[in-house]
């Protein structure tokens, strides 16, 4: 019954690069060669982005003509398709003027020549490698980067169909990151010195925007929410969570009714609450006094956020906005985005439990989640209902946001395993991390990296993409090995 709210998509730039020469020179070569250009568009298109084809540049002329129109289309990625040999007049003043991810695309139509009835005109249709180190060194020269080189097949090339479908998800996060609206709500977690972020160096360094929340403008949208749609939120978590008795935390209860409806109504305010202020995520944090509406309302986001975060919408707890920032560029990945730290080692198996006590990625859970009532938060105020589940078993991969003696942002991003067992029954997520060469020695290398106790939690190997976006970014990285 959870869908994501908004479709994840980007802009997709493609131009083809030639010699000219060559068409008066070899009859039908021109033909043979946008259909395979056509062919590859079509590729693109597939992993649901919208493509805009400058067409064929084979002189420097058209080249200094197509600079405008790529600028004004405002892509996301480009690819420069290597269609076959090019002189690299004709990507010189693509590549100085548009200050947008280059890949360039060496594909070739066929897998090798056929040699008993090899020939030029064969050849040009399958000289796609030829200029490339032509186009990255003038690159150099210009002191412009090329950011991939994609090297196979145009047809039935499944490694190639995977890296151009990587650099479509790292569109798609380019894309949502520039402009987002990522709230602050609340203020830090008292004493947490690794959360505070300056929002207008997050502006600068993710292109978005930071709107300023305050506690009572969720309230505002609270006391309007009606009792129909209480009950069709309630509908949503009784199909959605397992709710089953509790087991050994004694601080645990069976979801009670009373805590069900509470998550259910601020569930529905903060639908409310994303829609009135266009939100692409939320960071939050606040307490209030006893009995107050606003600690009423603060305590009871955890159900309704991990809903979001299922649709799309980030929602992070205790203010931490670096690390929500990480969650969406997971989730546009499409790998999930749990708001994860790290829990106890298990020596004797050696693994690491990573969890948190906050809102979570509901797409990325193994079997059903469930929710548990509190009758406290360990370390905060409040209880309520809390969500208690273990990420899908395999690969995962783990994306810290950290800031940097001179202000600058840190992307620290380590790779492990969501290992099969148990996990601790308290109504907070909870997964067994296992890390290569043992998990002792990752979490020290990690730690040394000088990371935030906080980072996005998602399914899969994606080091190699996240520092492809951090480049893009202008950000430092580090994978953890």
């Amino acid at each position: 019954m959870i869908e994501r709210k908004n479709k994840r998509t980007a802009k997709i730039g493609i131009f083809a690069v030639a010699h000219a020469t060559y068409w008066a020179q070899f009859d039908g070569l021109y033909d043979n060669i946008m259909g395979f250009h056509k062919d590859f568009c079509d590729m693109v298109e597939k992993n649901d982005v919208e493509v805009v084809d400058f067409g064929m540049i084979d002189s420097s002329e058209k080249a200094y003509d197509v600079v405008p129109k790529i600028l004004a289309t405002n892509v996301d990625v480009l690819f420069c398709n290597m269609v076959t040999y090019a002189t690299s007049s004709v990507f010189a003043p693509i590549v100085k003027e548009v200050n947008k991810p280059m890949v360039l695309v060496a594909l070739q139509p066929r897998a090798a020549l056929d040699y008993t009835k090899a020939n030029t005109f064969m050849q040009l249709e399958n000289d796609n490698i030829c200029s490339v180190p032509e186009f990255t060194g003038v690159a150099i020269r210009l002191n412009k980067k090329v950011n991939d080189v994609i090297i196979g097949c145009l047809y039935n090339d499944d490694e190639a169909q995977k890296e151009i479908a990587k650099w479509c998800d790292i569109a798609k996060v380019l894309h949502d990151l520039r402009g987002a609206r990522m709230g602050l709500m609340g203020h830090t977690m008292e004493a947490m010195y690794d959360m505070h972020a300056d929002p207008t160096a997050i502006s600068a360094a993710f292109g978005l925007h930071v709107p300023l929340l305050e506690i009572d403008d969720a309230v505002r949208v609270y006391k309007t929410v009606t009792e129909e749609e209480i009950a069709e939120k309630i509908k949503i978590i009784d199909a959605e969570f397992d709710m089953p008795n509790p087991k050994s935390d004694p601080i645990t209860l069976k979801l009670t009714d009373e805590d069900k409806y509470s998550a259910a109504k601020t569930a529905v305010a903060l639908d409310k609450l994303v829609e009135k202020y266009n939100l692409t995520g939320l960071a939050y944090y606040y307490e209030g006094e006893d009995d107050s509406i606003q600690r009423k309302v603060s305590s009871t986001f955890i159900v309704g956020n991990s809903i979001l975060n299922a649709q799309g919408i980030p929602m992070c707890g205790e203010y931490d906005i670096k690390t929500c920032v990480a969650m969406l560029i997971m989730d546009r990945l499409d790998i999930g985005g749990s708001f994860a730290e790290f829990h106890p080692f298990d020596f004797s198996e050696d693994f690491i439990l990573v969890g948190h006590d906050g809102p979570h990625h509901l797409k990325i859970a193994e079997g059903k989640p469930v929710l548990r009532s509190l009758k406290k938060f360990h370390g905060k105020p409040g209880s309520g209902a809390s969500v208690e589940f273990k990420i899908k078993e395999g690969p995962i991969t783990m994306l810290g946001i950290t800031s940097t003696y001179d202000g600058k942002f840190k992307f620290v991003i380590g790779e492990g395993y969501s290992k099969e067992g148990p996990i601790p029954p308290t109504g907070n997520t909870n997964t067994r991390g296992f890390f290569k060469p043992t998990t002792k020695e990752f979490i020290k290398k990690w730690v040394m990296e000088g990371p935030t106790h906080h980072y996005a939690l998602g399914v899969g190997h994606h080091a190699e993409t996240i520092s492809k976006i951090a480049d893009i970014l202008g950000i430092e990285w580090v994978i953890v090995r």
